[in-house]
């Protein structure tokens, strides 16, 4: 029986969502990580890479032919109009090998992990969704500590991204990641007690 729940997980760019969700993960629950998906489909051999070839050019490669995800981060992150050609290419995929591989989970619930849920505008198959916030200052921070990347790489990124309240506004949960992990581990144990009642039916679900 697939889970009763799917919880859509998000947050901007150096907020903390790959560790929110192996904290999740560490308490059993299935994990379904849209950034993975994307990386098996491209591969060399998969259509997605051969796509991406055609669309921005063999410059989009290394040359043992594999995808140069440096140099597609760059480009499509200060053009607008490669970016939606990208997003055009992999989100149908990904999203419909999420839904595949939810649907063959046994769970009370699960988390559907995805950086772009609000930018991408599939939100209507969650049950739920779930923002890890930070402040922007210290989002750069941590993009930049962890992509090794400039200052301004880091701020581009983030324009390109829904706003801070935008997402807020859309969350019906929030976990702050703004302090140390023991008390992100408590966000994350509240947050998952909360999901167990609500799978079992002792909680109203979203809206009500």
């Amino acid at each position: 029986m697939s889970p009763r729940l799917r919880i859509g997980l998000t947050g901007g760019i150096g907020s903390g969502k790959s560790t929110v969700a192996g904290m999740f993960e560490e308490l059993g629950v299935p994990v379904i990580d849209a950034d993975v998906l994307a990386r098996e489909m491209v591969v060399p051999g998969q259509p997605a890479l051969a796509e991406i070839v055609s669309a921005f050019g063999p410059k989009i490669l290394t040359a043992d032919g594999h995808l140069n995800r440096r140099r597609l981060r760059e480009l499509i992150f200060s053009d607008e109009a490669a970016r939606r050609d990208l997003e055009h290419i992999l989100h149908p995929s990904i999203l419909d090998a999420m839904d595949a591989r939810a649907r063959t989970l046994s769970a009370p619930y699960c988390l559907l992990s995805i950086p772009l849920l609000l930018e991408s505008g599939q939100t209507e198959g969650m049950d739920r969704i779930l923002v890890i916030d930070a402040p922007e200052a210290l989002q750069l921070e941590r993009a930049r500590r962890r992509d090794r990347t400039s200052a301004e790489q880091a701020r581009r990124i983030l324009s390109a991204q829904v706003g801070r309240q935008e997402r807020l506004a859309a969350a019906d949960d929030v976990i702050v990641n703004d302090a140390g992990l023991d008390t992100l581990s408590e966000q994350v144990h509240r947050l998952h007690r909360f999901y167990l009642a609500l799978a079992a039916g002792d909680l109203p679900p979203r809206g009500e």
